[in-house]
């Protein structure tokens, strides 16, 4: 694979790298790409991509722990399936880690998982599955950034509308129990809003959506043409926002990445 160099700016972005908060949320498609036998392993190189991505805060989704048959297919040497849980393997030198599973499956596992340079509160998990075909989480950290103070909330919603609605409504529940008025917040993950119409209910929330320069396409990796993988936040001002494109990166994943830097409001 090529190398991939490290983001150090973002377009647009005046301010300096100490000054703003970098988050980044990425479905990493549980580390594999393909079917059958030309299913390959892709953790090593998503590895690398966080690394470049050069964020503060890493919001996983389809993360795992564990999974028997993928781990025997790709045998546990320097280069297959890691001996530790996906979200540890990826995390860069000196990064807390954050992990809860969202759905247990016959061979395995998967959830949310949050890479952060910065401390970590207590971690928590509230699950939002709305029906028994989909198990779905909520994975909440608080984060001290700076002196500052920011709920983190990694979210990944079902792929059915109905189901959308009924899960930022619990998220709503959940932020009016569990994160104090006034104290900045960031929600990000993949929400699935293939009609583009939960920002609406998310504004209920107290939540903006993060832009920068207008609307950045994440899925297909390949051709990306819709807007599934999103950052709200409360309390920061997003000052640059961007998506990593080319060969590399729609060969991790069947989502790019979506990286925006944030200052406090």
């Amino acid at each position: 694979m090529a190398a991939l160099r490290p983001m150090k700016s973002l377009p647009h972005s005046t301010y300096g790298h100490g000054d703003t908060l970098r988050v980044a949320t990425y479905n990493i498609h549980k580390g594999v790409r393909g079917v059958g036998p030309r299913k390959r392993l892709e953790i090593h190189n998503l590895g690398l991509g966080i690394e470049a991505l050069d964020a503060d805060l890493v919001f996983l989704q389809e993360v795992r722990s564990f999974h028997h048959r993928e781990a025997r297919r790709f045998e546990r040497t320097s280069f297959g399936w890691p001996k530790e849980g996906q979200a540890d393997f990826l995390a860069p030198d000196g990064y807390e880690v954050a992990y809860r599973t969202n759905a247990v499956t016959r061979h395995g596992e998967h959830g949310n998982a949050l890479l952060s340079r910065w401390p970590l509160g207590d971690i928590g998990h509230h699950d939002v599955s709305d029906h028994r075909f989909e198990q779905r989480g909520l994975l909440h950290v608080p984060v001290t950034w700076n002196g500052l103070l920011v709920h983190a909330i990694v979210a990944h919603l079902g792929l059915m509308h109905a189901s959308r609605v009924r899960q930022v409504e619990r998220l709503a529940a959940f932020i009016e129990a569990h994160v104090p008025a006034g104290e900045a917040m960031v929600v990000a993950g993949d929400f699935n809003d293939w009609g583009e119409k939960l920002d609406a209910p998310m504004r209920d929330c107290g939540l903006e959506r993060a832009e920068s320069g207008g609307r950045l396409n994440t899925f297909p990796s390949r051709v990306p043409v819709f807007s599934l993988d999103r950052i709200y936040t409360r309390g920061l001002r997003c000052v640059a926002s961007t998506v990593p494109r080319g060969t590399v990166w729609a060969r991790m994943s069947d989502h790019l990445p979506l990286v925006a830097d944030f200052v406090a409001a």
